[in-house]
């Protein structure tokens, strides 16, 4: 089932994947792509899939990327999925005391941004919001923006993304937003070339509440339902 949830672009979209039974706890799934136009929600369909078969209701969320006409950035992107994800409390059939941001990527930065949203400053983007992540994962995640623009991942996605705003990294990054608050998960490929595994390390170090699990592998194997990577999340859902 294809959901709008805003009506300011066509990407404010979200497909929800029902189980058998309800009510159902739910995963909030986010694509990553370095936050780019040509990556979409699709990504993530198998690992969807595999979610309502274990008896979750997967929220594969769309939102405005960068090089779309009206497109994502700072902070659009960010209240495309504090919007997605209140969008929630208007459905029926879900179990709203479990509620799981899931992230491939950029998608893990913006899976742990949304776990942030409790802590964030009155007027900021994604602020108090109405339904609230309780646990989050991030697979070979984003999760430092600072680190990212240093490093020049993505061809400086990080940099276009925040328009190198010094609000944006401050309100904007998980690590810069810790503690977060909730129980997290970062799982990453010792081999990842896309993302290097130092981030997640670095970030377990600095948080609480974070668990971190590496494997022998890169940066797609979490895409794979069936993978070792895929496995250590499934592990540890709530």
């Amino acid at each position: 089932m294809v959901v709008r949830y805003g009506t300011e672009h066509r990407s404010q979209v979200a497909e929800l994947f029902r189980p058998a039974a309800s009510p159902a706890p739910v995963a909030v799934v986010l694509h990553g792509g370095f936050w780019k136009q040509r990556y979409d929600r699709h990504l993530m369909d198998p690992l969807c899939l595999d979610l309502a078969a274990r008896g979750w209701a997967a929220w594969n969320v769309e939102y405005r990327r960068l090089g779309l006409r009206g497109g994502g950035g700072w902070p659009s992107t960010f209240t495309d999925v504090a919007a997605a994800i209140d969008h929630l409390g208007s459905l029926d059939g879900l179990d709203l005391g479990r509620v799981v941001a899931i992230g491939h990527s950029a998608g893990g930065h913006l899976a742990f941004w949304a776990a942030a949203r409790p802590g964030l400053p009155a007027r900021a983007p994604g602020t108090d919001p109405a339904v609230r992540v309780t646990h989050a994962v991030a697979q070979a995640g984003v999760v430092d923006l600072v680190g990212a623009s240093r490093l020049g991942l993505g061809g400086g996605a990080a940099e276009r993304l925040t328009g190198e705003l010094p609000e944006a990294y401050e309100l904007g990054s998980p690590r810069a937003r810790l503690p977060l608050g909730v129980p997290q998960l970062l799982v990453h490929g010792t081999d990842d070339d896309t993302v290097p595994v130092a981030m997640s390390r670095e970030y377990a170090a600095a948080a609480r509440d974070a668990k971190l699990v590496e494997y022998a592998g890169g940066h797609y194997e979490h895409l794979d339902p069936g993978s070792e990577a895929w496995e250590a999340v499934v592990e540890w859902l709530p």
